[in-house]
């Protein structure tokens, strides 16, 4: 596995299940609402400065991971992503990366062509149990619940970013 992690330059993440325990709240306009865990945030912008870019592809559309991605200096947002795969390529042909650069955490069936094919594919603890066995790692944490913190701490360790990204929390 530290082999495949070596190799990262890029963090893709699903949403829903992923980043949120996959619940969506609409409140009585109609407005959506979704609860981010801000340890997944923080373990995010450490991946960033670590040099690891990080990227969204959801298959839903939803105003609130527009919202979310901004606030945490994503760029790469695809939404409305019914195959994703399709967005997947694309953003390889767009930063020249092959599959062996690319991580992914992912959920659900429609995860799975593009967890086949990354370097370093993850899955929450509460992932489908078909779709765990397509991956190489899967969390203790849950969907919303850590998930993402736990794969960005890997990655931090696996590249040998973890003591520079992390030596200002401890004091160097």
């Amino acid at each position: 596995m530290n082999e495949r992690l070596k190799e990262i330059k890029l963090l893709l993440l699903d949403v829903d299940g992923v980043l949120t325990d996959g619940r969506i709240i609409y409140d009585a306009n109609g407005v959506e609402s979704k609860f981010f865990n801000v340890k997944d945030g923080h373990g995010i912008k450490m991946v960033q400065r670590a040099g690891i870019e990080v990227g969204i592809v959801s298959g839903r559309q939803s105003q609130v991971v527009v919202n979310r991605a901004a606030e945490l200096g994503i760029s790469l947002v695809y939404q409305k992503a019914l195959d994703k795969l399709t967005p997947y390529l694309e953003i390889l042909r767009q930063t020249g990366l092959k599959d062996e650069n690319v991580a992914f955490v992912g959920d659900d069936i429609i995860d799975i062509p593009v967890l086949r094919r990354v370097g370093f594919a993850a899955a929450p603890a509460d992932a489908l149990d078909y779709v765990q066995e397509e991956v190489h790692f899967v969390t203790r944490n849950r969907g919303g619940w850590g998930a993402v913190r736990e794969v960005c701490d890997l990655l931090l360790k696996g590249t040998g970013a973890w003591e520079s990204v992390t030596a200002r929390y401890y004091g160097g």
